[in-house]
């Protein structure tokens, strides 16, 4: 029993941290609709973190006016 019940509290950590993980990840598939590489919204192609481009997007799901060009 107590064999279960570890598995079972093994299984909701794992799938509360695959969900959480899910928010932060980027999304190739923005650049291939934007038709902008993923330095256009991050501060560089290893980063997960956001530049001013890509906070914009990520509150608005479209790209600023200036950066459609």
């Amino acid at each position: 029993m107590k064999t279960i019940k570890l598995f079972a509290a093994s299984l909701a950590g794992v799938g509360l941290f695959a969900i959480s993980t899910l928010s932060v990840q980027a999304k190739p598939e923005f650049s291939k609709t934007e038709k902008k590489p993923c330095i256009a919204c991050h501060v560089s192609n290893k980063s997960k973190e956001l530049n001013d481009t890509g906070k914009y997007y990520k509150e608005h799901k479209k790209l600023p006016a200036a950066e459609k060009k």
